[in-house]
């Protein structure tokens, strides 16, 4: 039984240096085989990028807004009255000093001769007591009574010449005639409505701004209108509020059509897309957008070692034709497919895109897309 064991023990280290010469070398005598590590490139993870250069791009405004005329006066009887004569109709064009109606000149011609003679009286006696004056047959103080009294004759006169002026009331400028008030045989009170007399040229579009956007705008600027009927035109910034309206915290904005024949009305709704500046940007898809620890919108991008980096964008436009973002280098590599499973600081091997920086999928597309780059 003894010698078995031994027998046994024998045979267990024969096999035990039989398999440890086998790990060390081939068994030929030739030098032992070494394991080749792999590429170090190889087995960084891969992206696809694309390389994107900052352009200039001019930010816009879309507001919705509505005509008005440039003026709107309600013209009013300057004295009393019976309407004699109706000059207009709703809807005429008239001329700046064009007459509207016509009153009774009644006994305003009387009062204008009586006054011409009053002036005509205190002119003789002023010049009579002014030649004595300086002869000395009369006192200084009576020409100077004289004098006076002859000044008011002629204010008198004239406060007759402007009454009998306004028994025509005349067209305060240039425009169209909105509404007539009164007919041929009214009787017209002093300040009486007689017509509504609107300036359509230029014509005036009004937006309201937001708040955060009505110091951007400049005046003088221009902008592309877009009438309801169809009709595109161009205006121009004549008035920017610096004060915003205490209910909607918002701004109005005035722009100036040229409307010469009057055929844009007031009240037309109208769509405006008003430039707010240009600035270099980078045009990206919302789908590049990624989030830091900390929640901060940005991008991931490649630099030159092929070191992940996480930039901080401001978001200037959103279009649809992508989004314009601030805050990168002007020449990056943004990481286009993949920017999931990566981290800033992390190495990669950077895949060019053969597509725009705007094709940009899903996470899931992502994935099998960054798995068919490392292919």
């Amino acid at each position: 039984m003894k010698r078995s064991y031994l027998v046994a023990g024998g045979v267990a280290a024969a096999v035990a240096v039989w398999l440890a010469t086998g790990l060390l070398s081939d068994g030929g005598g030739r030098e032992p085989v070494r394991q080749i590590p792999a590429s170090s490139e190889d087995e960084l993870p891969a992206v696809r990028v694309a390389d994107l250069v900052a352009e200039p791009h001019t930010r816009q405004l879309s507001l919705f807004g509505r005509t008005e005329a440039d003026r709107t006066v309600q013209v009013r009887a300057e004295t009393a009255g019976r309407v004699v004569e109706k000059l207009v109709r709703k809807g005429d064009r008239v001329a700046e000093g064009d007459v509207l109606v016509r009153l009774a000149i009644d006994d305003r011609e009387a009062r204008l001769r009586e006054a011409e003679a009053v002036v005509e009286q205190r002119r003789i006696a002023h010049e009579a007591s002014s030649a004595l004056s300086r002869s000395g047959y009369r006192a200084g103080i009576g020409a100077a009574e004289d004098l006076a009294a002859l000044a008011a004759a002629r204010a008198r006169l004239a406060a007759v010449q402007l009454d009998i002026e306004r028994t025509e009331v005349r067209a305060p400028f240039d425009g169209i005639v909105e509404t007539v008030a009164v007919d041929i045989g009214d009787v017209l009170d002093l300040r009486d409505p007689v017509a509504t007399v609107v300036d359509l040229d230029p014509i005036k579009v009004v937006v309201e701004v937001v708040e955060r956007k009505g110091g951007t705008v400049e005046i003088g600027s221009t902008a592309d209108v877009r009438l309801v009927t169809g009709e595109r035109l161009t205006g121009t910034v004549a008035y920017a509020a610096r004060v915003a309206n205490p209910s909607t915290r918002t701004f109005r904005v005035d722009l100036e059509l040229p409307n010469p024949d009057g055929s844009i009305p007031d009240g037309v709704t109208a769509e405006v897309v008003m430039p707010l500046g240009t600035t270099m940007a980078h045009r990206i898809s919302p789908a590049l957008l990624a989030l830091d620890d900390h929640g901060t919108v940005g991008v991931k991008r490649v630099v030159e070692d092929g070191t992940v980096v996480f930039e901080t964008i401001s978001i200037i436009d959103d279009t649809p034709d992508g989004m314009w973002v601030a805050g990168l280098p002007e020449r990056s590599r943004l990481i286009t497919v993949g920017q999931e499973f990566v981290r800033p600081g992390q190495r990669v091997r950077p895949v060019l895109s053969p597509g725009p920086a705007l094709a940009a999928g899903s996470a899931a597309a992502g994935s099998a897309a960054a798995g068919s780059a490392a292919e």
